[in-house]
């Protein structure tokens, strides 16, 4: 079988690892920024463990040609820490190693992977009097020297759930008990096995940079810099984004759903209309608390932003809503009106014009009309056209009344930029929206935040524009770039944090969605990414409660249906 990496053609032997030929081709690097971590065949993501030829393929035991090296003509992709892909099995390989050396030094132990805080994770631990970090340090170590070899194997799916029952892992036992194949993969050391749904390292010697610090009720988990992957990531102070995650796993044991067995349980027994209820009553109630806070400091404008597809047009309409309880007089505004024209964009070095960039803003004409406002002087107001790409004067004037409350909208909000430098500080109350869902798929497994956006996007993407999954996707590792340098440093500055995920929405978004994605075949390159997605799916049961959910939810913002629009 002849192959092509980087270049370079090579025949594969039977029973010759990807690893094999990487060595072989000399393209090995000890350094974690050159060193290759996966490969990518077609739109899969293989371990360099993978044996793209086998012996009984050629005595025609197997297939001819392996399904992935077929769809993908010979052509591998060598995943680094550069590419989210290759950072993604990192970081597995790193959550095992931990899990791992907790299991061997406290067996009693509770721990859980909670929330991630830039490039590291928060674990928590319970019931492990003697814990500390460098204990756990040391064993974490012991285990990268003895270069373990990470093999992924299969087992009968009720022998893996007696497992874990066995080995007092009941979260991973009861989500188990709702996947419908009948094998398991696990990756296993001695009499500990755990799977993290996803490729890992060929071995645990390729974790070179990782470090744990201590944290109140566990430990952080820190991975390299993405950037500088030859050293740790700096873990970022971010106590508003720590509370507000910690009120919605208070949320979570409110309303009894913490993992998707509960919220399973919670679809098959009908109470998940129940949680709809409570969950709707829980953002209504915090709507209401934060234009109190903006009242209370007599705010005249709500600079609101948040990533992509973080619910931030229905926030902003919801908080204008409760303003007018208040006996307020809310004026919606949105920074896409402040765009440039696109021909006036100039393409970066890659070609491409980068749509996520604050320079795409006519930011000084935003300052400029904002003072003027909040002096009291009228202001046109521009108009973005977005099928033709131009800005437009449309005759929109404004002049705030004495009880006016500008609500801005936008991704750049918090960007102090867009702030006018002579006005006080106090006339301006930001605000910051995101989904930040406290949903485990089990202890070791949790959801990132980013998941619930990219399924709301697909939907809405879908819904109103008649884009496809490959569209949305295509598009989506730009779009996380754009957050990460314009968005995510600047959510600290927010005077408050919305917590925009609903714990029922992964059960509304699949009847949606899963025809959707599992439409998507092997040969496309974002294949990979809907395995991702699917494969947490697959334990989710859906639900048909659309009649349920409110015209004004957040959720209705990417289902259709939202009243705020018509």
């Amino acid at each position: 079988m002849y192959l092509t990496m980087e270049g370079k053609g090579i025949s594969a032997q039977p029973g010759q690892s990807l690893l094999d030929l990487v060595r072989e081709l000399d393209l090995d690097q000890k350094q974690l920024s050159l060193r290759p971590l996966a490969a990518k065949l077609a739109g899969e993501v293989f371990t360099l463990n993978y044996v793209p030829v086998r012996q009984k393929d050629l005595e025609g035991e197997g297939h001819p040609i392996r399904r992935a090296v077929a769809a993908s003509r010979g052509m591998v992709t060598l995943l680094r820490y550069k590419d989210a892909l290759g950072r993604e099995v990192y970081t597995r390989t790193a959550q095992f190693v931990v899990f791992l050396a907790l299991s061997q030094l406290w067996p009693e132990a509770t721990a859980k992977a909670s929330c991630t805080l830039g490039s590291s994770v928060f674990i928590s631990v319970e019931g492990a009097d003697t814990f500390s970090t460098d204990a756990l340090k040391e064993r974490m170590q012991e285990l990268i020297s003895q270069a373990i070899p990470l093999t992924r194997s299969s087992m009968p799916l009720q022998e893996a759930i007696d497992y874990f029952v066995k080995c007092g892992q009941n979260d991973k036992a009861r989500v188990l008990r709702w996947r419908s194949e009948e094998q398991f993969h696990v990756y296993s050391y001695g009499n500990f096995a755990d799977y993290y749904y996803g490729e890992m390292l060929p071995g645990t010697d390729y974790l070179t940079v990782w470090d744990v610090i201590p944290a109140d009720g566990g430990f952080i988990l820190v991975y390299p810099d993405p950037n500088q992957p030859e050293k740790c990531a700096q873990v970022p102070s971010m106590p508003r984004f720590f509370s507000v995650f910690n009120e919605g796993e208070r949320w979570c044991s409110l309303m009894e759903c913490a993992t998707v067995a509960d919220l399973n349980d919670l679809t098959v027994s009908g109470r998940i209309r129940e949680l709809v209820r409570v969950n709707e009553a829980l953002h209504e109630k915090r709507y209401s608390q934060i234009a109190d806070m903006v009242c209370q400091r007599g705010a005249k404008a709500v600079m609101l932003a948040g990533p992509s597809s973080s619910g931030k047009t229905t926030s902003a309409n919801r908080l204008a809503t409760q303003l007018r309880v208040y006996g307020k007089k809310p004026v919606l505004m949105s920074l896409d009106d402040y765009y440039y024209d696109r021909d006036k964009i100039p393409a970066g070095p890659d070609g491409q014009k980068d749509l996520e960039h604050i320079n795409t803003l006519d930011t000084e004409l935003f300052r400029q009309d904002l003072a003027k406002l909040l002096q009291g002087e009228e202001v046109e107001l521009p108009s973005f056209n977005f099928l033709t790409g131009k800005r437009e004067w449309r005759g929109h004037k404004l002049t705030l009344h004495p009880d006016s409350v500008i609500i801005v909208e936008g991704l750049h909000g918090l960007n102090p930029c867009m702030l006018p430098e002579h006005v006080d500080s106090h006339l301006i109350f930001r605000m910051y929206v995101s989904p930040l869902l406290p949903l485990n798929l089990d202890n070791h497994n949790r959801i990132p935040t980013s998941y619930l956006r990219v399924l709301r996007r697909i939907v809405r993407d879908y819904e109103t524009r008649g884009a496809s999954v490959q569209r949305t996707l295509s598009m989506w590792d730009s779009v996380r770039r754009g957050e990460e340098r314009w968005i995510f440093p600047y959510q600290e500055n927010a005077d408050v944090i919305f917590n925009s995920s609903t714990l029922y929405e992964l059960a509304v978004l699949k009847k949606h969605i899963f025809p959707l994605l599992t439409a998507v075949g092997p040969e496309e390159d974002c294949y990979s990414d809907v395995r991702g997605i699917v494969k947490i799916l697959n334990y989710v049961q859906q639900a048909d409660i659309d009649d349920e959910i409110p015209p004004t939810s957040l959720v209705r913002e990417f289902i259709g249906g939202n009243t705020f629009y018509r």
